[in-house]
Parts: C-alpha cells; structure tokens; sequence
C-alpha cells in the first residue's frame, strides 16, 4: 500500500466519525471475510481478534497470539481491501504507556488507519488498569497516533461490562470521559444491551461513541442505534463465532446423521471465484 493511499483512507475514517450519520463497520479476520464484507459496500472494516486466534486454533486473550502475530493478520486483511481498517490491538501489548505507543506506530505500518486499546489489565486480581495508568497509556497511543502523520483514529476502550464492574456503566462513562480528555477519537464500552444503557453512554460521554452488536440479547437496529446517537456500529468476534458455530453444527449433522445439509447455504465455487477475482 502506498502512503499516499493509506494516508486518503485515514482521512476518510477520521470523516466517518466527525460526521453526523452512524456508520457500520464490521469485523473480519482474514482477506476472505474482509473481501467479502468489503463487497457488501461497507464504508470502512475493523479487524477481530476472536477471529484471527481461531484462524490458528488459539483462545482470544492478550499473548495467545504475539503482536507480531496479531499485526501479521491485521496487514493481510488491510491489504486485502480498498477501505479504511482499524485493528483490534488487544490491550496495546505491555502494560507501559510505551508499549501502546509501539503497538500503535507498529499497526501504522502494517496498514492499518485506526486502532483501539483495551484497559483490561489481564490481572484477574485486579483486571482493570488503575485510572491514572489506564489514562497515560491512552495518551501515549494518541500522541503515537499523531507521530504517523495520518488522520489515524485511536479508539480507547473501556472493558468495565466485560470484566464484570460492580457498576459497569457509570465506571464506564468515567473512564471514556477520561480516555477522550487524554485525545482518544473514538470511545467504547463493549458489553452494554439496552437502549438505556447505550442512550446514557452517549449522553454522558464526550465524543464518538462506537457500540458492539451481536451480543447475545442486543438486539437493536443501526437505525435504532442511530436514533440514540451513537456514531459507530462494530460486531466484534460475532460473525467469526457465527461461522464456527456453522461448522461445529455441520460437523454434529455428519457424525450423527450422516448427512449435509449446511451445503445448501454455501457460496458457489464460481461466484467465490468471481468474487476474489474482481476484488
């Protein structure tokens, strides 16, 4: 990819979200579900990091794939595609400010135009990173962000739900607040399923606020989602898991039945070749 390319999708992402319609952008985790997404029209792609440690047969958590593993996958579905994608970077690789801030200049290179970094301290003692941490390591991604010389969107992510918070939402909304005083363009609490919830993040939080569908029982619409104010729509690692779940179901249908079913949802040899040629 060239700069100047790489450098014309930075900008049109950074545009998504100073703009006022909610946009959607799904989550792929290789070149194929990327083209595939890609030729449904989507403006933009994020990358999944329950997909890629699947591609390899590893759970989803910080070190089951290294870095250099992470951005390998990331760069080939960036290459993949003509549109902006923004890397899932996990928790930014290090517990230092520093380490985000590599991981950040790394993903630069490997073609990515945006990136987010978790606050999940992967500490079961304590899994969130104190406040003040959590902040400086924000920082350090922004200002590394900025060091691209790209319209590179950092999207600071808030894990309170995930990691189960005594008061998720209200921990939430203090720490994206936070993390977009630290220069963060983007903001995300994964985990919320109500219009409620997702209504009160978007009031009480300053700037974009990305949400995840997919989930389990979330089930509103973009343009539901868009009523509330919300900026940007992603789907995490549910189509990844969509996907396994069809072939863990398909595997049950031949072992105990004997039969092949899933077949009549497949894509066509010719129009996936079709498909990959053109894109």
């Amino acid at each position: 990819m060239s700069q100047a390319s790489q450098a014309e999708k930075a900008t049109a992402f950074r545009a998504l979200h100073e703009g006022p319609a909610t946009f959607l952008m799904p989550n792929a985790w290789d070149a194929g579900s990327a083209k595939i997404l890609a030729g449904a029209g989507f403006e933009a792609l994020g990358t999944t990091s329950v997909g890629i440690a699947a591609l390899v047969g590893r759970p989803d958590y910080q070190w089951a794939l290294s870095r250099e593993e992470m951005l390998t996958a990331c760069a080939g579905i960036a290459a993949a595609v003509p549109l902006p994608v923004s890397g899932d970077l996990e928790a930014g690789y290090g517990d230092a400010p520093e380490d985000c801030a590599e991981t950040i200049r790394l993903s630069a290179e490997a073609g990515m135009v945006a990136g987010s970094i978790e606050d999940h301290s992967s500490d079961p003692d304590q899994p969130l990173y104190e406040l003040p941490l959590a902040v400086e390591r924000i920082r350090a991604a922004v200002e590394a962000a900025e060091a691209t010389g790209l319209d590179y969107v950092l999207t600071a992510r808030a894990e309170c739900y995930l990691v189960g918070h005594d008061d998720p939402l209200a921990e939430s909304i203090r720490r994206l607040n936070a993390y977009r005083e630290a220069g963060a363009h983007c903001l995300y609490a994964p985990g919320q399923r109500t219009a409620e919830e997702i209504g009160s993040l978007v009031r009480e939080v300053e700037g974009p606020i990305n949400v995840v569908m997919g989930l389990a029982g979330s089930a509103l619409t973009v343009a539901e989602l868009q009523d509330l104010g919300v900026r940007r729509i992603s789907i995490g690692g549910s189509l990844a898991r969509a996907c396994l779940g069809l072939i863990r179901r398909a595997a049950e249908e031949m072992a105990t039945q004997g039969s092949f079913s899933f077949a009549e949802g497949q894509i066509a040899n010719g129009e996936l070749i079709k498909l990959f040629q053109d894109s």
